[in-house]
């Protein structure tokens, strides 16, 4: 399916006292790489919000192989794993400067009415743009 990559540089605020990057970043550094992808599909979870639509995360799997540490580049690399139904998934590898794999993650979020708090089919101007 559609695939995205982004670099990102560590900033020392994203490390703990030994320079290495906080787990709880990671997630960050996903949702970066998730909203990159949907942008250069056209899609904007900003239109999304105002037509009415979220899309909360309600499953994240993190495995950790290798730290990143203050002012490496890492690279995000983000794939949809498949045609979006009520939910959307995706998968992610973060790799440092050399090509080594330092996470693995998943996450799959769904697309609720912000009106009737339910979960929902994506709005079809999603379901074209996950065609081209």
């Amino acid at each position: 399916m559609k695939v995205d990559e982004i670099h990102i540089r560590v900033r020392y605020g994203e490390t703990d006292q030994m320079g290495v990057v906080y787990h709880g970043n990671y997630p960050l550094y996903l949702e970066m790489g998730r909203i990159e992808l949907l942008r250069k599909m056209g899609i904007s979870y900003k239109k999304m919000e105002e037509d009415g639509i979220m899309l909360p995360v309600v499953s994240l799997s993190l495995n950790y192989k290798k730290s990143a540490s203050y002012d490496d580049v890492i690279n995000v690399k983000t794939q949809l794993k498949k045609a979006p139904t009520v939910k959307i998934e995706f998968d992610y590898e973060i790799t440092n400067e050399l090509g080594e794999i330092l996470t693995t993650a998943s996450t799959t979020l769904v697309f609720i009415d912000m009106k009737t708090n339910k979960p929902t089919r994506p709005p079809i101007y999603i379901l074209e743009a996950l065609k081209n």
